[in-house]
């Protein structure tokens, strides 16, 4: 067993060294990156009166986003899904292998049940059924959506032809035909600490909480804020929590929820209260003026500060119960289930206010255009979600696939008609299947489903409901890992989750 597990890690490392050791570029002249904004053809090296494109997606996503050349586009999609080469699909399919081997030696037929098992599915049919299902539902919109794109390359290049090459481009084109943003407009809405203190106005108005910060206290850096959590009714405390969101040299650069302390009841009857740290890296103040945010970034931070009073809200008795400590699919529905408040106008209105004069929030249709922009061509983009997903399931489920050859038939039946792009290796370049998420990752789509459920039946109609907050709090995040998720959702819910809501949304 630990020889096979040595054997995974090794060959975990590997894959993921040859997609970083991958070097090629190409060279492209300005001609063929026609429509690619001056700020970055000037970011390009030049190299005999040519553009020198790292096969990287900092360079590669804004080119099949905004090059007007097709052939450009097709080019760098070609090269840039050969990224690991032969020797990944190798190491892919020795992967499965071992994987399988490893489950038999546990009893387990194959080695996606083994690893769904203790998961909301439990095996990997239920998982296979529900991403059929999340398919068959999503095809009348895809289609629609293709339509829509169809129509835009034949007025544009006077070509029906539709490949994978044109998917990210003419999206984008869509959006700009159909959503009236300006992102950099939008960006000087949101001040660091406006929308700090407009997030933890809305949770603890929501949550029933009251935030107390403790001023004069002995932290790691001098920006670092610590707050303590207490019962709005009850005044009982609650936990505690860091905020440390400015970006310094040698910081770790993601954000991300910690726990510093889990939540448990102690031996002499006592409770220990649990405590987090939000760690993020915005930019600081300049000449007293507050930094701004990316409106991705303020999604981030009020997803991630999710995690945050689902830890603090956490009553469980056992600290192994801790509400960070929860079985897979579960831990991400109520962050993602609440990222719905960053998208409407009474909830983005409290967290914003222009730089100049705070007192002016973003506009109502702002926030519409923000909204109608995420969901944009949302059945194509879970499409190829659900792609990915079903090639980890079959691969996982079956012994001796061939990866590439399953892509290349699965692709068109799941992407609508749609070919693999020729001289592409998807199995070269799926870090996710091979690192971390193998057999799980449906997870992602299956979170956003029961979110959407629960958003839409409970808490839709009125955002800022205080009743359905405090009744969140108590039966889905205080319970942490100590009851089961499906048990947890149905009983809010007062039925068994469904993917209708996800699906009409």
């Amino acid at each position: 067993m630990e020889k096979l597990k040595s054997l995974i890690d090794d060959l975990n490392l590997k894959y993921i060294q040859n997609m970083n050791d991958f070097t090629k570029f190409l060279l492209l002249s300005e001609e063929e990156l026609a429509g690619m904004p001056l700020e970055f053809l000037k970011d390009l090296e030049e190299t005999d009166g040519k553009r020198k494109v790292l096969l990287t997606g900092y360079y590669v996503t804004p080119i099949l986003e905004h090059c007007k050349v097709g052939s450009t586009r097709k080019q760098i999609a070609v090269a840039y899904g050969q990224k690991g080469g032969n020797q990944n699909v190798a190491i892919l399919e020795k992967l499965v292998q071992i994987r399988h081997r490893l489950a038999r030696l546990l009893g387990y037929s194959n080695y996606s049940d083994f690893a769904i098992e203790p998961r909301m599915p439990m095996t990997s049919r239920k998982v296979l059924e529900f991403l059929e299902e999340m398919s068959e539902q999503l095809s009348d919109l895809a289609n629609r959506e293709l339509t829509v794109l169809k129509e835009l390359k034949m007025k544009e290049e006077g070509d029906a032809q539709f490949g994978m090459e044109d998917l990210l481009y003419y999206m984008k084109r869509g959006e700009q035909h159909k959503v009236d943003l300006d992102i950099g407009e939008i960006k000087r809405y949101f001040p660091v600490k406006l929308v700090i203190s407009g997030m933890l106005k809305m949770f603890q108005d929501l949550f029933a909480l009251r935030f107390e910060e403790i001023k004069d206290v002995e932290v790691w850096h001098d920006t670092v804020r610590l707050f303590s959590v207490w019962d709005a009714s009850s005044s009982d405390l609650l936990g505690y929590f860091f905020l440390d969101i400015f970006s310094r040299e040698g910081k770790y650069d993601h954000t991300c929820v910690v726990a510093l302390q889990n939540g448990c009841m102690c031996s002499n009857g006592s409770r220990k209260v649990p405590v987090a740290v939000l760690l993020s890296q915005c930019p600081k103040e300049f000449d007293g003026n507050s930094a701004l945010l990316r409106f991705p970034e303020v999604v981030r931070i009020f997803h991630e500060f999710s995690h945050v009073v689902h830890h603090i809200s956490n009553r469980a008795t056992f600290s192994r119960f801790s509400s960070l400590r929860l079985e897979g699919d579960f831990a991400e529905i109520p962050s993602l289930l609440l990222e719905n408040w960053c998208y409407e106008s009474i909830s983005l209105k409290m967290m914003s206010g222009f730089y100049q004069d705070i007192t002016k929030s973003v506009s109502t249709e702002a926030c519409q255009s923000l909204k109608r922009r995420r969901d944009m061509f949302a059945g194509l983009k879970l499409k190829q979600e659900i792609l990915l997903c079903l090639v980890d399931q079959i691969i996982h489920t079956s012994e001796n696939v061939d990866i590439d050859e399953l892509i290349k038939d699965l692709h068109p039946k799941v992407i609508l008609g749609i070919p693999l792009l020729e001289g592409t290796s998807p199995a070269s370049c799926f870090p996710r299947i091979a690192v971390g998420y193998d057999a799980v990752c449906y997870s992602y789509i299956w979170s956003e489903v029961f979110a959407a459920d629960l958003f839409a039946t409970k808490f839709k109609d009125d955002l800022l409901n205080q009743h359905a907050g405090l009744r969140f709090r108590n039966k889905v995040l205080a319970p942490g890992g100590s009851k089961g998720p499906l048990e947890i959702i149905t009983d809010y819910l007062g039925r068994e989750p469904s993917l209708q809501p996800f699906i009409q949304s």
